[in-house]
């Protein structure tokens, strides 16, 4: 079990932990989207299947994960170390039936109104391709069922996130991952012809309907796990909820809502995209996919281990300010050792990251150079999305849930007006772009309210600039071993440069002493 403690030891553990099995599953996931690009192409059929696949994971995130970590975790910890474990699993349960029936409810609205829900979520599909359309509805019936399963989920993790058990929720996307896995070599084995017609459709269905069999894997999985270490919270069949539980809904809600600015930041994202040419969907999707790795293996491994971590210490009889300085102090030095060395890479052999890892099949290699694009565009925003999700958990953590709200409400606005801009510019790239920027917007606003709130110091921004510097090497170096990389395949390109990335900023970065501020 995790020391609960703010000790930088402690964090550090913790986010390695979640880092390792994030990791393993980023890496299940490259596997899954390289025969999603295989099979499924850059076209109709793969724009369907994204928007489908989208929908569940959107609520999953604003209602489950983002609520659950940040109004649930410092409530369920202030009443577990004041009242004791057995009142605050009387929290969990009560949170646990009114969950499960609000999603319930929601899915049989959505199953029925499918159609109105996929001309609000990618308008462009209903004056379109009606294939593209009916099959984004199809899909999006079979994967629905997945959201009160994952969210459900959500609510035991977080549970075993205030224990330290970091390791249940974060092995869990390699279970979904491998379900998918297998779904699309099912389809590659049965059906090794691809096309756009109805074929294609055929082929996708099946993968969507892995999705709901996946999210029934994992609640059987971790609700074992949970129930032997005696944390799963007792069932219950009508809402109860006590002054506690009254309390915590009122901060679900601005929780929620706050947690969601990227979600909502891709949401405009996809909705915009969807009246562009037919496969900025897909190059959206694969870009992300890409930033997402240094985003899901650091960023929000952070974010988890911060929030049980801060709401300790800001939840203790006696708070101490400076613990809390210390342990976020870490915490961006450790985000940063990840996000800018991945900015630099994305921006200097963006193409031969897409190339290497999904040009091969039924992916159009016209489409290499316009996905790099939307790719470097993500990749600018590398640094803010994990800003973001290091600065949110202090807010929660103190019982804040209106501030990150505020700012998620800005980050919206300035997305949607700048994605309108951008994209009759730079088309898919000009919406990613606009994501980056509002978020950049985002990492400001919350870093001057803890600097005031006394809360973060701004004098990290020395070891941040070795960092850079770092990074920055990295890229030179990356540029000049490129040109003798003419006569290997993708894969080979992408591999070799990968090995060079490491074997020069990892030892920059010991050497410039920084790794000895992180761990100190």
């Amino acid at each position: 079990m995790e020391k609960n403690s703010g000790k930088t030891l402690g964090l550090l553990g913790a986010v390695s932990r979640i880092s390792i099995f994030t990791g393993m599953s980023r890496i299940l996931g490259f596997v899954r989207d390289i025969l999603l690009a295989s099979v499924l192409g850059i076209g109709p059929v793969s724009d369907a299947f994204f928007v489908a696949f989208k929908l569940p994971n959107l609520f999953r995130r604003i209602s489950a994960e983002g609520a659950m970590t940040s109004a649930f975790i410092p409530n369920y910890t202030r009443i577990k170390q004041r009242q004791g474990i057995g009142a605050a699993q009387k929290l969990a349960s009560e949170m646990q039936v009114i969950l499960v029936w609000g999603l319930v409810a929601i899915v049989v609205v959505f199953e029925l109104f499918m159609p109105y829900v996929i001309i609000g979520l990618a308008p462009g599909f209903a004056g379109g391709d009606a294939g593209r359309f009916a099959g984004a509805i199809f899909m999006a019936r079979l994967t629905m069922p997945y959201l009160p399963m994952i969210s459900l989920l959500a609510l035991w993790i977080a549970i075993g996130n205030v224990f330290g058990r970091f390791s249940l929720g974060s092995a869990m996307p390699m279970l979904m991952n491998g379900v998918m896995i297998g779904a699309a070599l099912a389809v590659w084995l049965l059906s090794p012809e691809f096309d756009q017609g109805a074929l294609g459709y055929k082929r996708a269905n099946f993968i969507a309907a892995a999705v709901a069999l996946g999210g029934v894997l994992k609640l059987l999985v971790i609700g074992v796990s949970l129930r032997r270490l005696g944390y799963l919270p007792h069932v219950q069949f009508y809402p109860r909820l006590s002054p506690e539980g009254r309390q915590l809904w009122r901060r679900f809600w601005p929780a929620a809502l706050g947690s969601a600015g990227m979600q909502l930041n891709l949401l405009v994202d996809t909705i915009l995209a969807s009246i562009l040419a037919v496969g900025a969907i897909s190059q959206l999707y694969y870009a992300d996919r890409v930033a997402q790795l240094p985003l899901g293996v650091v960023g929000i491994a952070l974010a988890v281990a911060l929030l049980p971590k801060l709401s300790q210490l800001e939840q203790a009889p006696k708070l101490d300010v400076g613990a809390v300085r210390h342990v976020l102090r870490r915490a961006v030095l450790l985000g940063m050792l990840a996000a800018l060395p991945a900015l630099v890479g994305i921006v200097v052999i963006a193409e031969d990251i897409i190339r290497g890892l999904f040009a091969y099949g039924a992916f159009d290699k016209n489409m290499v150079a316009p996905t790099a694009h939307v790719l470097i565009a993500y990749g600018l925003g590398v640094p803010a999305f994990i800003l973001v999700k290091i600065f949110q958990p202090a807010f929660y953590a103190a019982g804040d849930t209106i501030t990150p709200l505020r700012v998620t409400i800005l980050s919206v606005l300035c997305n949607i007006i700048l994605s309108i801009l951008l994209m009759q510019i730079l088309g898919a790239a000009g919406l990613a772009l606009a994501t980056s920027l509002s978020l950049w917007g985002s990492a400001v606003i919350f870093m001057f309210l803890l600097v005031h709130r006394r809360r973060f110091d701004v004098f990290v921004v020395v070891p941040l600039l070795k960092i850079l510097l770092a990074s920055c090497v990295m890229g030179l170096a990356l540029l000049a071993v490129r040109f003798g990389l003419a006569g290997l395949v993708p894969w080979q390109i992408l591999l070799v440069l990968m090995v060079v990335s490491g074997a020069v900023y990892v030892p920059l970065i010991f050497l410039f002493g920084v790794w000895h501020e992180v761990s100190s």
